[in-house]
C-alpha cells in the first residue's frame, strides 16, 4: 500500500515537473525565458516550447498584434500663423523588438504608453507649427500624418517597437477663438449670399429689359402690319367706293350728303345755325338749284 502511495506521488510529482517545463506559445503572442531575471530566449513562433522549471527559467508572454494609442490630453497647437489648435490623434503600434522592449518598458504596455504618448504629442507639435491652418484641416493633412509617422520611425526603435500607422481624428480651434471662426466664416457666407443676390438681381433686371425691348419690338411691328393692312382694306374700300359712285354721280352725291347729316346730326341736344339756302342742306331740298336768299325753303 505504501508503495503504491508512493508511486502516484512519485507521478504526481513528475507531471508538475514536466507541466513547469512546457509550455504554449500562441500564434498572437511572442514568449520571452527568463533565466535568474535575464532574458534568455524570445519565441515568436507558436506551439509546444520547453523550458527549466522554475526558478532556473521563466516564461513571459507578449501580445505582438496591432495596439493603439490615442491622445491621451487634447493640448493647443501653434501653427505658423499662431493660430492655436486642439488635435486628436491615435498611433498604431506592435512590438518588433521583445528584447528591447522589456528593457525598456517591462512587461506592462502601460508604461509604453505613458512614454511614447508626450514623444508623439511634441512630434505634432513640431510638424505643424511650420503649416499654416489650412494645410492642416485640408491640403497637407495626409502629408502632416506621413511627416510625423516618418519622425516617430526612429523614437519607436529605442522603444522596441514599429509605428504601423499616424492618424488625426478631430482637428478643432480652441474655444476661445471658435466663436470668432464661425462668426467670420458667417460673414463670408453672408457675403456670398449678397453677391449672389445681387447678381441674380442685376441679371433679371436684364432679362425685364430684354422682354420689355421685345415687346415694344413686337408691338410696333404689329402696329406697322396693322396699319399697312387698314390702308391697304381703306384703298380698296375707297377704289370700291370711286367705281360705285362713278356709276351714278347724282346718287353718290346724295348718299355722301346723307353721311354728312348723320355725322352732324347724332344728339338731339346739338344747336346749328346754318343758313338753309346753303349748299350744305342741297340734298334736304331735292333739287339741284340752289335757293335764292330770303325764299323760304
Amino acid at each position: 500500500m505504501n508503495k503504491i502511495a508512493l508511486t502516484a506521488t512519485g507521478a504526481l510529482l513528475t507531471l508538475l515537473l514536466l507541466s513547469s517545463t512546457l509550455f504554449v506559445v500562441d500564434q498572437r503572442q511572442v514568449g520571452v525565458i527568463y533565466a535568474l531575471g535575464e532574458i534568455k530566449e524570445v519565441i515568436t513562433e507558436p506551439g509546444l516550447q520547453f523550458k527549466l522549471p522554475p526558478p532556473f527559467q521563466n516564461v513571459v508572454f507578449l501580445d505582438k498584434r496591432v495596439q493603439t494609442l490615442d491622445s491621451p490630453e487634447t493640448r493647443p497647437i501653434f501653427t505658423a500663423e499662431k493660430k492655436s489648435l486642439v488635435i486628436d490623434w491615435l498611433v498604431k503600434w506592435r512590438i518588433s523588438e521583445p528584447r528591447q522592449f522589456i528593457r525598456n518598458n517591462g512587461v506592462d504596455f502601460r508604461n509604453l504608453e505613458t512614454r511614447l504618448a508626450p514623444v508623439v504629442q511634441a512630434t505634432f507639435n513640431e510638424v505643424i507649427t511650420r503649416r499654416d491652418v489650412k494645410a492642416v484641416l485640408a491640403t497637407e493633412r495626409e502629408q502632416v500624418m506621413a511627416d510625423v509617422q516618418g519622425r516617430l520611425a526612429d523614437e519607436a526603435k529605442s522603444f522596441g517597437i514599429e509605428i504601423v500607422d499616424v492618424r488625426i481624428k478631430r482637428v478643432d480651434f480652441v474655444a476661445d477663438i471658435t466663436e470668432s471662426v464661425y462668426r467670420r466664416m458667417e460673414s463670408e457666407r453672408k457675403q456670398v449670399a449678397n453677391e449672389l443676390r445681387s447678381e441674380g438681381a442685376a441679371d433679371g433686371e436684364k432679362i425685364r429689359a430684354d422682354a420689355d425691348r421685345q415687346r415694344e419690338v413686337i408691338i410696333a411691328e404689329a402696329y406697322r402690319d396693322s396699319q399697312k393692312i387698314k390702308g391697304e382694306g381703306d384703298a380698296q374700300a375707297s377704289a370700291l367706293y370711286a367705281e360705285a359712285f362713278g356709276r351714278d354721280p347724282q346718287f353718290a352725291q346724295f348718299y355722301r350728303s346723307l353721311e354728312a347729316y348723320r355725322a352732324t346730326f347724332r344728339s338731339k341736344s346739338d344747336l346749328m345755325v346754318v343758313d338753309p339756302s346753303s349748299e350744305f342742306f342741297r340734298g334736304l331740298r331735292g333739287n339741284s338749284s340752289p335757293t335764292p336768299a330770303g325764299a323760304r325753303p
